[in-house]
């Protein structure tokens, strides 16, 4: 994860407001400890603190097109960012960073190219052919962004609300799936699935694709330069994550740099039951595991430093992000840099002990769309905030953007919990896995 902050249209663009643009983007420096990048043009400014996870030596920011007309600040990982290139072969590439093809998608398509990334990202660009500039959030929203305003009629934007809080007369979170367009002057969605209507799907459910649909999903998270893990809280949803990873390391370009042992992070209180859990799957998969304890006191005395990074009040989300929190920093300790985790999961399939009260597949259907919906509020925020104070990078393969839509295409009915089905929570999920052959997990 990267830390961006981007401003346009201030009436001051002194030495003044350059340093205190550099002031605001060091708040964001945990998120990138690596490098900073600044880039100034008349009435605007993109800065950036980088996070260096694919191309490490040549892949700062800001990012440029061939002249440098276009100019751009991106927080996230572009997955498809190979096969991008490949459309682009007219264009010329100064690194070997993910998030270079959005300067050149830019030039190619103009702002109707969001859709063509395959990732979880923020960006803001700025065309200074013109001095137009979008700014643009991922699918669900798994990077923050948020957008306000100065009381100077300036349009700012950054990964986390402390740096527009001092200087922005108020602020929002900026919606996932949008974009927002200096020419248009107003943000418009860019991701129309066909879940987000709400209307009832009738697709039939098919373990095989859900299963190859996910394990595509955790194959593309393989892309690093990095040492990298998995969370592994031993429930179903991290384990499966950890499962497939494990499964399919060996074959990856990112074992040729880090081995094709897969290192798995679990915490909790002395005798949790999470701990017991995760250790049994980890012995299962063979996997480097990583333990680590922590007290009732030491949550308590991090719950203020926790508010202050996840930037929320909401009980639940503190509770989780407390121990996540505290992990993270043991994890980089060890100089590992980059995490998969399982959020996302219980949202699309239900997964949620209330969701045994659904009356009908109707009703099931919707709550999912409308937790998914929710999820840069929550699990998202949680899950990017919690390990971006230590500089970790999560990340998320239930809420790639082709998984959801083949899940969120199949027909509730699968997913309700039927008793007299045999048919538990997530149901569809462990079918979709349950090979006898050559099992995923322990029965």
């Amino acid at each position: 994860m990267c830390g961006i902050l981007a401003v346009f249209g201030c009436v001051d663009n002194s030495q003044a407001k350059r340093s205190r643009i550099i002031e605001l983007s060091r708040r964001l420096r945990h998120r990138g400890p690596d490098w900073s990048g600044l880039h100034c043009h008349g009435d605007g400014y993109l800065a950036h603190q980088r996070l260096a996870i694919v191309d490490p030596t040549s892949g700062d920011q800001p990012l440029y097109n061939e002249d440098k007309t276009v100019v751009v600040t991106v927080n996230g990982e572009i997955y498809n960012h190979k096969e991008l290139r490949q459309k682009l072969k007219s264009h010329q590439f100064r690194t070997g960073s993910d998030c270079e093809v959005i300067a050149h998608l830019y030039e190619e398509y103009g702002e109707d190219f969001v859709d063509m990334l395959d990732g979880m990202f923020s960006f803001v660009l700025l065309d200074t052919r013109d001095k137009s500039f979008i700014a643009a959030r991922d699918a669900i929203g798994v990077t923050p962004l948020y957008m306000g305003w100065g009381l100077d009629g300036s349009i700012w934007f950054a990964s986390e609300m402390k740096a527009l809080s001092d200087d922005c007369e108020r602020f929002v979170s900026f919606l996932p799936g949008h974009i927002y367009s200096s020419k248009k002057g107003a943000l418009r969605r860019w991701y129309n699935p066909p879940w987000y209507s709400e209307q009832i799907p009738s697709t039939p459910y098919d373990p095989m694709v859900l299963r190859k649909a996910f394990e595509k999903a955790v194959l593309k998270r393989l892309m690093t330069d990095v040492p990298f893990g998995v969370l592994l809280s031993g429930g179903l949803d991290s384990s499966l994550v950890a499962a497939v990873a494990s499964r399919y390391l060996a074959e990856s370009e990112a074992a040729c740099q880090w081995g094709s042992q897969l290192h798995t992070f679990c915490i909790g209180l002395k005798g949790s039951p999470d701990l017991k859990a995760a250790r049994e799957v980890a012995d299962y998969l063979g996997t480097r595991h990583h333990e680590f304890h922590f007290t009732v006191q030491e949550g308590i005395d991090a719950v203020e430093e926790v508010i202050y990074h996840t930037e929320t009040y909401d009980v639940t989300t503190i509770r989780a992000s407390t121990p996540m929190f505290l992990m993270s920093r043991k994890i980089k300790s060890l100089g590992v840099k980059m995490v998969l985790s399982g959020e996302g999961s219980d949202e699309i399939f239900g997964g949620y002990l209330y969701f045994h009260k659904a009356p009908n597949k109707e009703e099931f259907h919707q709550e999912t769309c409308r937790k998914i919906k929710a999820l840069h509020l929550y699990d998202c925020l949680r899950a990017n905030k919690s390990t971006s104070a230590w500089g970790l990078e999560a990340r998320v393969p239930f809420l790639d953007k082709e998984f959801v839509n083949i899940a969120m295409a199949i027909d509730p009915e699968w997913k309700m919990i039927r008793p007299d089905l045999r048919r538990i929570e997530k149901w569809v999920l462990r079918n979709a896995f349950d090979d006898g052959e050559n099992p995923y997990l322990p029965k």
